[in-house]
């Protein structure tokens, strides 16, 4: 039998508590009934802007260069432990994917930029990682979690969300979207 993935195991937990009326126990979303998405969180076909972002080795993230290509914005923190977890598997699927022509825009949730730029470099990880300053979240607010994945198509429009933390399988299938 294969493993389900993170996103079907939600939808059945969803599914088994909307039966069982604790649904509601959540909290209020803009979610219709039944839906676990987190609040925030879009929906694959909805119309995604990027944003010229500083990245914190430097360089900028160009919204304009990433017309047309596959970009995976992934919300993250230093001190997450989930993104402790699944930041690995991104920078993976970064290494093996880029040259395919994917766009990978890590957004740090980091007080401060440095303690950010520390971690990336003490684990290694090369991705394309800024931070989300009230500028930036104007164009891209995170929807509620962490970590959070969301992948823009080639046509603009979203193709996946995710919050929380996903298995090594989930991330590595991002690729599919190419």
């Amino acid at each position: 039998m294969s493993p389900l993935s993170f996103t079907r195991r939600r939808l059945l937990l969803a599914t088994a508590l909307a039966g069982s009326g604790a649904a509601g126990a959540q909290g209020a979303s803009s979610s219709p009934p039944g839906d676990a998405r987190a609040p925030g969180l879009p929906r694959p076909g909805d119309a995604m802007a990027l944003a010229d972002v500083a990245l914190l080795d430097g360089s900028t993230f160009r919204a304009s260069a990433a017309e047309g290509q596959v970009v995976v914005v992934y919300w993250w923190a230093s001190w997450c432990p989930f993104c402790a977890v699944q930041s690995p598997h991104i920078e993976k699927l970064w290494r093996n994917e880029r040259g395919r022509g994917l766009q990978v825009l890590a957004l740090s949730i980091d007080g401060k930029p440095e303690a950010a730029a520390a971690y990336l470099r003490q684990k290694g990880y090369t991705f394309p990682a800024g931070m989300l300053t009230p500028q930036v979240a104007t164009v891209l607010p995170k929807p509620k979690g962490l970590p959070v994945v969301v992948v823009r198509g080639r046509s603009g429009k979203v193709v996946f969300a995710e919050s929380g933390e996903m298995f090594p399988e989930d991330v590595e299938g991002l690729a599919k979207f190419l």
